[in-house]
């Protein structure tokens, strides 16, 4: 099994009360999005973020990562690629909240893309600890061709999406979040309308505000800074 690694910020606060865990997209690396990490210090004080590297090289950028390959040519292929890229995840995260004597409880997680894929299986596979929250940004549940009835305790879920997306389109934001929603999972969705497969300020400010309020704080409304 792979041993992840990424960039890493220390809580503002100098004490980790909680973890979040930035998961990035096809092709890019954990460096792409730690800077969310930065955004949020304000918000979450108290929490670490760690940005891992997905454990493969990817086929189609070969200076980027990949959690599994894709190829877009078998309808089941996101399903199997999330399944088979979740052991280590999960070793990862245990890892990590056992650094930090932190239970799940205090764990949260952001995905992008690929990495939303990873984030919302975190929140739905069979067995294991929950997270206190999960973020998915411009991605969708890869469980999607074949549901379960129910998910055991899914914790909260905020799904994120530009109305443009010209790689995965709005649609699988709301397929996901019925999908979801049908298997017992307190989801909420925000659409920016103008953001192609991105994540900009108006989606920065809703995931950060979920966060801060899945993990114990009230967010300051008026502001992110």
């Amino acid at each position: 099994m792979a041993l992840l690694d990424g960039p890493r910020l220390a809580p503002r606060s100098g004490a980790a009360d909680a973890l979040v865990v930035l998961l990035h997209g096809y092709g890019a690396d954990g460096r792409d999005l730690i800077d969310i990490g930065a955004a949020f210090a304000n918000l979450l004080p108290g929490a670490a973020f760690v940005a891992p590297h997905a454990p493969e090289p990817c086929a189609e950028e070969p200076v980027g990562r990949q959690w599994f390959p894709l190829t877009f040519r078998d309808p089941h292929e996101l399903a199997r690629g999330t399944q088979a890229a979740w052991p280590t995840l999960r070793a990862f995260l245990d890892s990590e909240l056992t650094a930090l004597r932190l239970p799940a409880s205090r764990l949260a997680l952001l995905g992008f893309s690929q990495g939303a894929m990873m984030a919302l299986h975190a929140a739905t596979a069979q067995g294991g600890a929950r997270p206190a929250a999960v973020v998915g940004c411009s991605g969708l549940w890869a469980q999607l061709q074949n549901p379960p009835e129910a998910i055991d305790r899914p914790p909260p879920l905020l799904l994120v999406h530009g109305a443009q997306d010209e790689l995965i389109p709005v649609s699988a934001m709301f397929a996901s979040a019925q999908a979801l929603a049908a298997a017992g999972a307190p989801v909420e969705w925000h659409m920016c309308p103008d953001l192609g497969h991105g994540i900009d300020e108006a989606g920065l400010f809703h995931a950060g505000a979920f966060l801060a309020e899945a993990l114990g704080r009230r967010p300051r409304r008026a502001s992110q800074e």
